[in-house]
């Protein structure tokens, strides 16, 4: 417990252009209605997934010019650039500290590319310290919130006398692809959104408020690699989706969260705050069902969906961050954040206020 570094601030940051999910599916009918989506499907498909609208990187009347990679991937550099420095900026202020306190900078997305990485671009821009331990994670999918928030807590206890940043940006918008007939892009379509997180941990020196994470698990499901992910085409990031997903969660996760919380002698009802990742209503299902947890487990999770989509990695911190905003948790209380991405695997954090 002494080691225990803690979480002292999470800050969401969306794009400033949103569009309900009517206006989305208007415009992908009329640019799928020339091509090969059948527009009734389309529709059906949007409104199954619960979202009621989402924010965009750019405005919508920017997309159709972005023809290739080069075009959507310089156009993510920029974005993710301005919307990662908003959100590392005012989560630093939230969390009392300066750029030059930070010691480790963990950034994560699977939208977009770039080198040298998001962090390096952000550190230099708000003066970060020269010595400062930078560690760029790509691949991790919707679980490299979780992941990263993990690794970063990890580092700090080597370094209890440190801070962290976490950085996520996905700007899934931008990963879209115009002729691809597949369902898995059609629902990607309708689910996925843009944002960006900020996670500010200390180490167990620098004492204060905000939940400690008492340990992280990683778990790598065998053989499921072609659960979720990519396919990299000339045009950029195909999505790789299957339609199994609920069922790989059903059939790994209550293992695995058991045996996590066995570890600390901790059971499911131990369990106070659920923060689960906002997969879509069926992933939310799954993983609902397969811990036999209550509908208001995971009520904060399903009203993020809701309201501002999937967003990857970001997604998990979202949910987190309302729950800290709500000052619903209270001293003693145990949380499990969780969330699961290509590989296929799991992200768990076990976290005490």
């Amino acid at each position: 417990m002494a080691h225990d570094p803690r979480i002292a601030a999470v800050v969401r940051v969306l794009p400033e252009h949103w569009y309900d999910q009517e206006t989305l599916l208007a415009a992908l009918t009329s640019y799928w209605a020339r091509k090969h989506h059948n527009p009734e499907r389309l529709a059906e498909l949007h409104r199954a997934v619960g979202v009621k609208g989402r924010n965009l990187a750019l405005p919508l009347e920017a997309y159709p010019g972005l023809d290739g990679l080069q075009k959507s991937n310089d156009a993510w550099i920029g974005a993710a650039t301005s919307l990662g420095e908003a959100a590392v900026r005012k989560a630093l202020g939230q969390a009392g500290l300066a750029p030059a306190d930070v010691g480790h900078f963990y950034s994560v997305t699977s939208t977009g590319l770039s080198v040298p990485s998001l962090e390096a671009r952000i550190a230099n821009r708000l003066g970060m310290p020269h010595e400062l331990r930078r560690t760029p994670i790509f691949g991790l999918g919707c679980a490299a919130g979780a992941g990263g928030t993990a690794r970063a807590a990890d580092a700090l206890r080597a370094f209890p006398g440190d801070a962290a940043v976490m950085l996520s940006v996905e700007l899934c918008s931008l990963t879209l692809q115009r002729d691809d007939g597949s369902i898995a892009n059609a629902v990607a379509s309708g689910l996925f959104g843009d944002g960006a997180a900020a996670v500010v941990l200390c180490g167990a020196g620098r004492p204060g408020p905000g939940p400690r994470v008492l340990a992280t698990r990683s778990v790598l499901w065998r053989d499921t690699e072609w659960v979720m992910g990519w396919d990299f085409v000339d045009t950029g990031f195909r999505v790789v989706l299957s339609g199994r997903v609920p069922e790989v969660i059903r059939g790994n996760v209550a293992a695995d969260v058991d045996a996590f919380l066995g570890a600390h002698g901790l059971a499911r009802r131990d369990v106070r705050h659920w923060v689960a990742h906002t997969g879509g209503p069926k992933v939310l299902s799954a993983f609902g069902e397969a811990l036999a947890l209550p509908e208001e487990a995971l009520a904060r999770s399903r009203r993020s969906l809701a309201e501002v989509g999937n967003l990857s990695s970001a997604s998990v911190l979202f949910v987190l961050g309302d729950l800290l905003d709500s000052g619903e948790a209270r001293e003693g209380d145990y949380g499990l954040l969780a969330a699961m991405g290509p590989g296929f695997g799991a992200e768990l954090l076990l976290l005490r206020w």
